[in-house]
């Protein structure tokens, strides 16, 4: 079993996808006005319109509700990222050195969704991003 995609759903399609495509620098995939993909080096993150999934079965996802979930993106300098990012993001935490040994920075994207971007910082946090087979 391989993840392959993460799929955040949104009432504002454009709105998410425009940010992500700053976030990452990557240009998103529109296959349709309701679903575009962002497709990165380890996942392909989907954006979709919570319309695609509720029209089958109504309710079952809600835009805008994560309070559990955190998203994180492995960078080479977080205070690049944190430089790049303070003009348009929600900081919730600025950049920090965490006692595992990652450099942190905590925003939300424009749903609330708490992003993490980080750097291994010592040995050990490198070897713990070593890729699994």
């Amino acid at each position: 079993m391989h993840l392959v995609s993460l799929r955040m759903m949104t009432e504002n399609v454009e709105r998410l996808v425009h940010f992500y495509e700053a976030v990452t620098g990557q240009m998103a995939t529109r296959h349709t006005a309701d679903f575009a993909e962002l497709r990165l080096p380890a996942i392909t993150l989907a954006i979709g319109h919570v319309r695609t999934v509720t029209q089958t079965a109504p309710g079952i996802v809600r835009s805008s509700a994560n309070q559990s979930i955190i998203v994180e993106f492995r960078v080479e300098d977080v205070d690049e990222v944190f430089e790049r990012l303070r003009h348009f993001a929600d900081i919730v935490q600025e950049p920090i050195t965490q006692p595992w040994g990652n450099r942190s920075l905590l925003c939300r994207d424009p749903d609330g969704t708490l992003l993490n971007f980080f750097a291994p910082m010592t040995e050990e946090a490198r070897q713990r991003q070593q890729p699994r087979g």
